[in-house]
Formats: C-alpha cells, sequence, structure tokens
C-alpha cells in the first residue's frame, strides 16, 4: 500500500529523516510514535505531498485517495451537515450533475457510480459521524460560522472520516475532543476501513484503535506488531539485548587487545597475535544503547491544611452577563483528594475549574477556603500569554524577583529546564516545552490545589507518564480535566460528573463510563427511531424512498462487513490451530531455536488480530440488532 525507500529530509541542513525505510500494508492502523521534534508530523506532511523529499521515494498505488484534515477550519454560513457531505468532491459533482442531464445513458452512468459510492446512506453516515464528534441534531443544521475554533476543527475532522479516504493521515486528532468525543474517534478508528497512519500521544488509542506501531527516532523508521504496550515491551528487550550484546563485545575486544598487547613481538606469537588483530578489524561493532534524555516533572512539596482545604454550598457559577451554567453545587475538598471531571465539552468543566481557580466567582451560594490555600491553575490559552522574547529564566524571575538565580533555576530544572534550555526564547520553544513552563511557573510557590485543565495536548507519552509520576508523588489535591482516560485513570481517584447544569459524584472507573456513554448514545438512536413516524409523515414520497433507500444501504453495509469478519475469525482460527499443531509436534523442539521462536511470535500475533476481528464481529452484530 504504502511504500517509503531511503528517505532523506533535511531541515536547515540537518537530516531529520535519513535513509529511513518502511512498507505499510493495505489495511494496516499504524500509529506513528516518537519524541517530540522526531519527525512524525513531517513524515505525514510528505506522503501527503505537502512537502518534498530530499531523496528517497514514497510511493502508493496512483489512484489510492489521500486524506488529512484541511489546515484551515470551515467557516461561513453552510450548515455543518452541508459541510460535511460538500466535503465528498466526488459525491457532490456527480449529485449536480445528475440534477441537469437528460442524456439516458449518462444519467444510469451517474446513478451506478452513486449507488457504488454509497450516496444514499451519505446524509446518514455523515449525520452519525458529527453526533459522534458531540453536534447534536439541532448543531448540525446550525452555520460553521457560530461556532469556536476549536468545535470547528472538529468540523474538519468530522469531513475528512465522511470522505474515508483509501490513506488515511491523522495528526494528534483528540486535541481538540473531550474525553467523550475521543472514547467515539477510538471506536471508528478501530474498525475503520481504509489503511491509517495516526500520529498520538494519547497512550488508549494507540493500544485500541492500531495494530502496528512505526517508531520515528534517530532519523530512521523502525516497525512493530500489536499496539502501544507491546511496542514498548518489545522495544525494551530489544533495548537490553542491544545492551548485553555490546557488552560481551567489549570485554571480547579487550580480551584480544590484551593478548596482542601481550604477545605481538613475541616471534613465537607473533603470528596468533596479527590473526587476532585482523579479528578485531573484522569485528562488526555493536553501537551502545544512547537513550533519549528522560523528561521528569516534580512538583514542590506543599504545607500541610486542615481539612476541609475548599467547600462550595449551594453555589452556582457563570459569566456576568447570563444566567448560571452550574447550580447546585455542594462540593467538598481535601489535601489527598484526587478528582477528574467528567462530562461532554459545553457542560461547565472548565468553568467549574476556574471557579476552583478563583478565576470566577460564585454567582450564588457560599465558597469558603482555608485562608492559608496557595492554588496553581493550568490551562492551554495561558502559553498564548508568554513573552515570546523573553527566556524561561526571565519568566521566572519575574513572577519571583525576591528569589534567588539558582532557586529559580532549581525551579526550571524540576520540570526538565537544564542550563542550556532556560535560557532559549520562549519563541523557539516546542509546544511541550511551553506546557512545561507553564508547570513550573504555576507551581512556583508549592500550591496546595492543582487545578489542570487539559494539560496534556502537547506532550509526548513520556512526558505525559512523567506528569502521572509527578502527580502520584504530589502532597496536595488536584482537579483534572483532560481528554487522555490513561491519565484520569492512573491520576484520579474520584470521578465527578459535570451534566445537566450540576455536578456530582459518579461511582464506578472509566470502564464504566465509557459503558454508560455507549447506552446513552444507544438510548439516543432509540428515541430517534421513536420520533421517525412523526417525521415520516412529513416527509414527501421522495423523501421517503430515500430514506427507506438509505436504511436498507446501511443494513446491507453491516451484513457485508459482518460476514466478512466472520471469514476472517475462520481464517484465522484455521491459522491458529495449524500453529498451535506445529507447536505440539516434540520435533520442532529439537529443532533450531529460531524457528521456534518465528512460530511463537506468529502464533501471538495470530491470537491478537483473532481478539481484534472478534471484537469487531460482536460490534457488527449489535448494530444490525439495533438496526
Amino acid at each position: 500500500m504504502l511504500h517509503i525507500n531511503d528517505l532523506v529530509f533535511r531541515v536547515q541542513g540537518e537530516p531529520l529523516l535519513d535513509h529511513a525505510t518502511v512498507a505499510v500494508n493495505k489495511g494496516d492502523r499504524v500509529g506513528l510514535v516518537g519524541r517530540n521534534g522526531a519527525g512524525k508530523t513531517t513524515l505525514l506532511k510528505l506522503i501527503s505531498g505537502e512537502l518534498h523529499p530530499d531523496g528517497g521515494s514514497i510511493t502508493y498505488p496512483r489512484l489510492t485517495r489521500v486524506g488529512k484534515v484541511a489546515q484551515e477550519a470551515p467557516s461561513g454560513q453552510t450548515s455543518l451537515i452541508d459541510t460535511v457531505l460538500g466535503s465528498d468532491r466526488e459525491l457532490s459533482a456527480l449529485l449536480a450533475e445528475a440534477e441537469h442531464t437528460v442524456d439516458p445513458h449518462r444519467v444510469a452512468e451517474l446513478h451506478e457510480r452513486l449507488a457504488a459510492i454509497g450516496a444514499d446512506s451519505a446524509p446518514a453516515r455523515g449525520a452519525r459521524i458529527l453526533a459522534g464528534l458531540g453536534f447534536d441534531e439541532a448543531a448540525q443544521q446550525r452555520p460553521c460560522g457560530e461556532f469556536s475554533g476549536g468545535w470547528r476543527m472538529r468540523v474538519a475532522l468530522a469531513s475528512l472520516l465522511f470522505q474515508a479516504p483509501d490513506l488515511l493521515l491523522l495528526d494528534e486528532p483528540t486535541n481538540h475532543l473531550d474525553l467523550e468525543a475521543s472514547l467515539w474517534l477510538e471506536g471508528y478508528l478501530k474498525s475503520y476501513p481504509g489503511t491509517l497512519l495516526l500520529v498520538s500521544h494519547d497512550r488508549d488509542l494507540l493500544n485500541r484503535a492500531v495494530n502496528r506501531i512505526i517508531h520515528v527516532e534517530n532519523r530512521k523508521l523502525t516497525a512493530y506488531t500489536g499496539n502501544y504496550d507491546r511496542f514498548e515491551r518489545l522495544r525494551r528487550e530489544h533495548l537490553e539485548h542491544q545492551a548485553a550484546q555490546h557488552a560481551k563485545q567489549q570485554a571480547e575486544r579487550r580480551h584480544i587487545q590484551a593478548f596482542v598487547d601481550r604477545f605481538r613481538y613475541k616471534a613465537s606469537k607473533a603470528r596468533q597475535a596479527q590473526s587476532r588483530l585482523k579479528a578485531l578489524a573484522r569485528m562488526e561493532p555493536i553501537a551502545s544503547v544512547m537513550e533519549d534524555r528522560t523528561v521528569t516533572f516534580h512538583f514542590p512539596e506543599p504545607s500541610q491544611l486542615s481539612p476541609p482545604i475548599l467547600t462550595l454550598e449551594d453555589a452556582a457559577v457563570g459569566y456576568e452577563s447570563g444566567k448560571p451554567i452550574l447550580a447546585g453545587l455542594n462540593l467538598r475538598l481535601d489535601m489527598d483528594d484526587r478528582v477528574a471531571l467528567l462530562g461532554a465539552n459545553g457542560n461547565g468543566k472548565s468553568t467549574l475549574s476556574r471557579l476552583f481557580a478563583g478565576r470566577l466567582r460564585p454567582m450564588d451560594g457560599r465558597m469558603t477556603r482555608s485562608g492559608k490555600l496557595k492554588i496553581g491553575y493550568f490551562a492551554q490559552d495561558q502559553a498564548e500569554e508568554l513573552d515570546l522574547t523573553a527566556t524561561p529564566l526571565a519568566h521566572m524571575a519575574r513572577l519571583l524577583p525576591l528569589e534567588t538565580e539558582t532557586k529559580l533555576r532549581a525551579q526550571l530544572g524540576r520540570f526538565g529546564f537544564g542550563a542550556d534550555r532556560a535560557e532559549v526564547a520562549v519563541g523557539k520553544l516546542s509546544g511541550g516545552e511551553k506546557a512545561r513552563l507553564l508547570f513550573a511557573l504555576m507551581s512556583r510557590e508549592a500550591p496546595h490545589l492543582l487545578v489542570l485543565d487539559e494539560p496534556t495536548n502537547h506532550l509526548d507519552i513520556d512526558s505525559r507518564q512523567a506528569l502521572i509520576q509527578a502527580l502520584g508523588a504530589f502532597e496536595g489535591a488536584v482537579i483534572l480535566v483532560s481528554h487522555d482516560p490513561h491519565l484520569v485513570e492512573l491520576a484520579a481517584d474520584r470521578l465527578w460528573l459535570v451534566a445537566d447544569g450540576t455536578v456530582s459524584a459518579y461511582d464506578g472507573d472509566m470502564d464504566d463510563y465509557r459503558k454508560l456513554l455507549m447506552e446513552q448514545r444507544r438510548m439516543e438512536r432509540t428515541r430517534q427511531r421513536a420520533d421517525k413516524p412523526q417525521r415520516d409523515e412529513m416527509l414527501s414520497k421522495k423523501d421517503k424512498r430515500r430514506a427507506a433507500a438509505e436504511a436498507r444501504a446501511a443494513v446491507a453495509d453491516l451484513r457485508k462487513a459482518a460476514k466478512q469478519a466472520e471469514a476472517q475469525i475462520d481464517r484465522l482460527n484455521k491459522q491458529r490451530a495449524e500453529l498451535e499443531a506445529r507447536l505440539a509436534d516434540p520435533q520442532v523442539y529439537d529443532g533450531p531455536t529460531a524457528k521456534l521462536q518465528e512460530l511463537q511470535i506468529k502464533l501471538g500475533q495470530v491470537k491478537l488480530t483473532l481478539a481484534e476481528a472478534e471484537n469487531r464481529w460482536l460490534e457488527l452484530q449489535t448494530a444490525l440488532e439495533e438496526a
């Protein structure tokens, strides 16, 4: 499907990718991983044709449709649903031509092609994608221009998913999504029918939605079979093996060199010494393991306060001109609380965060805070307030003018800013470095409460793991808003659900919350079906025929996909049985170890693919029952 051969790309004369080679098979769902700045986004731009390589080649079949989210979010007076439907240029062109063409032969060709691309089911498919990304029926009819930039980027993502390109390129697609939409996208990509290349730092998404990993490291591309957890394990084992082989080779080199040094000039041993010198020269060096510098976070230890540190009694919160967004708030925070806020975007999570952070005052009721309470507040929009010409050290000095430079540097060092990066202009820092600078600034006075609103948007996987560890070691309270389920699961021990204009404790874990969302979507579909007779009465005969055709097409597609999944399960079960039979043969254990390991690896891969196929089949059966 996609072949990258000896790819070279330079940035300001320095190679970012150097003779990198990898192949992607048709239907693969690939996660691109690597440190920030390794070249993941650049690679997607090279594949899509936005950039051109300095050497090597990127090839895929001539008629392959490649899709990537548009850089500009849609705007204007066109409704969301029409924007999504209009993004499929072939569909739009065919429909426009069909309205005016009178040639019966051309009309037949047009309708044949429209049927082939599922034109009848297109409106329903577009509506389902928009609904999954958080737009209800009413919102889908509103103009794009009425929505904020983040919501319009969701429309851009919906448009791309609707086009269903053969090769789908996604770069951090969850950055503009809330947790609910992220979970929907996870399920959607898990069963994407084309080939997917996904850049993401969302560990759960990489574990659930992809079946291969390509690691971008040291200007090379290395492919691994399986999800992110399996990649991490295999890579760790590879590095451990490489380190052991390097140590073994170095010991052998020292042994040979010692023999040569001792006997080079002794006549009886000179020939042996020369032979060993030649062996030393022929020895292919095994590189030592050079791991990238690991980023560590460390929040300062706060002083202890008597509980509770903050309470809300019958409180309401909103903005100056308008009714409260949240009301009836009766909440309490203690020093040991780790709370994650759940709920769709627009329900009031950020509003509640600002109330806790002191950025908003209660419109009603009472908020009581400990007199010595210090609060650290993190929000992504704070990055826009940074002085791009000043250094991290200068920013810290402005906020702590009485502190010594040593203490300022120590605080920056807690979040990975060594002597070199502390004096680089903020405008030259990466998005992840700016986020780490915000962590350093917000925690400068050892706060008792950390309020973190989407803290991981620009952090790579290693930095996210460092944040999880830092929050685990932190001695104060945490309020967390995040679309990263992995972070929520590991950093929070209490969940509050922000919905229906108030906040309540959620008694369950993230798996329970996933099930709740699925149940809510099922109930919404049931309600829509219940409302269908009323809508049908208002439809013309032509509209009714179209709706019926859409329903038949949707069910037919589901049945076809279910049969394909069933056939795949049968094939995989046969492969598993054959591999297990070969491994049950005692003779295989007397043969080469490499052959045995190859069979065991193949069996593991087949079992992994079989589990995915079975989950896919179950999802399709559920969808068929609902349809």
